[in-house]
């Protein structure tokens, strides 16, 4: 025994330096048992450090959610999940991308009558603090298996239609949206990802209780800045119900309808909704809005005096609805872009918006590009231009506007575009157009 005690004494590898601290030991057991017991909050900044860097990311989120704040832990949960991470999209916080998208996950994938809704109410309090944006770009509806047997059973009753429509409603955000009192922006599509072979219309159904369900609850969102309701097949009657209960609403910012089936009926109960709120960007891209609606939406730009930007591109508005924008504008002073783009435009527009160029010294930004101006209509726009200091963008793309036309019109706008930028070099206090 005596010779076993001299070859430890004198082992060669042995040293007092690899003894661990005590306090390194009391450190791993606060990791080892921070499920049981998340002491993080009593210890120093420095050891705060060394017990998140050790911490694994499969905590369960009702323990790291309320007591966690260090942005090294929750790159790592959103890397260690994510392949593509850009954190400059989350106002650069890893905590509120983390819990953005964990959430738009859950939603994504929830489906109706099968699908614990706790899985999402439960995350509530955990996520609250953090979330300011959701875009939910699929809403999947109940399993279709129980629509068939059902469908089958009650085929005789020929109104397979209004089977589909009940079977087919998808998760309600009201619980959801109306408990994040941090809740800026919502960007939402009915409809699904990659469903390939199992393609079915009724998959992007937006029906009409999920509009009824979505309206209230936006109505509810008082923070809410921005709304966007894309690619959903929206159509009148769901745009009317929206717009009435966004009338007032305190916030409400920035408003996309694009890609839907809003028409004439539906652009008039928006050229309401632009004379009772705040709104300052309208985006109807894609739909199918013809002369009333457009004249309907000139009537509240008229009455406006927040919305600076606009964009009907791909409707069929026509010469009647282009005159129609053109009058509102030679009083409206605060819309700054306004995009026409394939409207079926032509000459008589051309000649109303000279005189716009002439007289509004607030729009910047004109896209008339894919439309039938013409040659007169291109010298209309120029002799408008002939004293105008502010307009620093004009798309006369495929405008069939004469090419020396079009030439000296550039060189206009091109003019007043420099102007801007060295003015904002010189005041780089000033916002650049």
């Amino acid at each position: 025994s005596f010779y076993t005690r001299r070859c430890l004494a004198e082992d060669p590898t042995w040293s007092l330096v690899t003894v661990p601290h005590l306090t390194e030991l009391c450190l791993w057991h606060i990791i080892h048992n921070f499920e049981k017991n998340p002491i993080l909050n009593y210890l120093l900044p420095e050891h705060q450090r060394k017990v998140v860097d050790k911490l694994s990311t499969s905590l369960p989120l009702t323990v790291t959610a309320n007591i966690v704040s260090h942005e090294d832990y929750w790159k790592r949960c959103c890397i260690e999940r994510w392949q593509v991470c850009d954190v400059s999209n989350y106002g650069d916080s890893w905590k509120r991308m983390f819990f953005e998208r964990h959430l738009e996950n859950i939603v994504k994938f929830f489906i109706p009558n099968t699908t614990d809704p706790k899985q999402v109410l439960e995350l509530i309090p955990l996520c609250k603090g953090y979330v300011r944006k959701l875009e939910i770009d699929q809403f999947l509806p109940p399993l279709w298996v129980d629509q068939k047997e059902e469908s089958n059973v009650l085929s005789d009753t020929g109104d397979d239609a209004e089977l589909a429509q009940v079977y087919t409603h998808h998760y309600d955000l009201k619980d959801l949206i109306t408990a994040l009192p941090h809740l800026e922006e919502l960007h939402l599509t009915y409809g699904v990802k990659g469903c390939g072979m199992n393609f079915e219309w009724s998959l992007f159904n937006f029906t009409e209780k999920d509009c009824s369900n979505l309206a209230a609850a936006v109505k509810m969102c008082h923070n809410l800045k921005v709304f966007k309701l894309t690619r959903s097949k929206v159509d009148d009657d769901k745009i009317k119900l929206l717009s009435r209960n966004l009338q007032d609403h305190p916030c409400l910012l920035e408003l996309d309808l694009s890609h839907n089936l809003i028409s004439d009926h539906g652009a008039q109960a928006l050229g309401k909704l632009l004379r009772h709120s705040r709104l300052e960007t309208l985006d109807l891209c894609n739909n199918q809005i013809r002369h009333l609606g457009a004249q309907a939406l000139a009537q509240g730009l008229a009455e406006s005096s927040t919305l600076t930007s606009l964009n009907l591109r791909l409707n069929f508005v026509e010469d009647k609805g282009g005159e129609a924008i053109g009058h509102a504008l030679l009083t409206n002073t605060s819309l700054k872009s306004l995009h026409l783009g394939s409207n079926n435009l032509s000459e008589p527009t051309a000649a109303v918006f000279s005189q716009v160029l002439a007289q509004n010294t607030t729009l910047t930004s004109i896209n008339f590009s894919c439309n039938h101006l013409g040659l007169d209509g291109g010298k209309h726009l120029l002799e408008g231009l002939a004293n105008n200091k502010t307009l620093t963008k004009l798309d006369l793309r495929q405008a069939e506007v004469e090419q020396e036309t079009d030439f000296l019109i550039h060189q206009i706008v091109w003019a007043n575009r420099e102007v801007v930028r060295i003015g904002s070099l010189q005041h780089p206090t000033t916002e650049p157009v």
